[in-house]
């Protein structure tokens, strides 16, 4: 008995809210954005990128695509990106080495690969290391 007491009052600890806040409060997608291109600075938007170069992409809830391209990182923020959850699997079906403004991707769930629903693509804002001394 007194083991299932231990227990019961554990579980009670972690699920209370002072355990959650001891790790601080939630960041929101643009704060996670926003620390992802601490240190970077935007260049002028382009409507493609390379698919050779982009070697991964990111997805912040509801706000953006990241395209990761070695030194530089574009940054897309779809036409209702609303739809974007950071849990989808993003199926883009390209015609050619580019992936373009006007695009569309394809979400699927993660868990079934269920179709949620689509966004189109805009401008692929590129963001590059500031240079050290600058």
């Amino acid at each position: 008995m007194k083991k299932i007491v231990l227990a019961l009052t554990a579980a009670a600890v972690l699920a209370s809210p002072v355990a959650v806040s001891a790790k601080g409060p939630k960041q929101t997608p643009e704060e996670k954005l926003a620390k992802l291109l601490e240190g970077r600075v935007p260049g002028k938007p382009v409507s493609c990128i390379s698919l050779t170069t982009a070697r991964d992409s990111q997805i912040f809830d509801k706000t953006a695509i990241v395209y990761n391209s070695g030194s530089t990182i574009y940054v897309n923020r779809p036409r209702l990106a609303s739809s974007l959850d950071d849990d989808d699997v993003l199926v883009t079906e390209t015609h050619g080495s580019q992936l373009c403004r006007l695009d569309v991707v394809k979400l699927h769930e993660r868990t079934g690969m269920w179709y949620r629903g689509f966004v189109s693509l805009d401008d692929f804002v590129p963001y590059r290391k500031v240079p050290k001394g600058s």
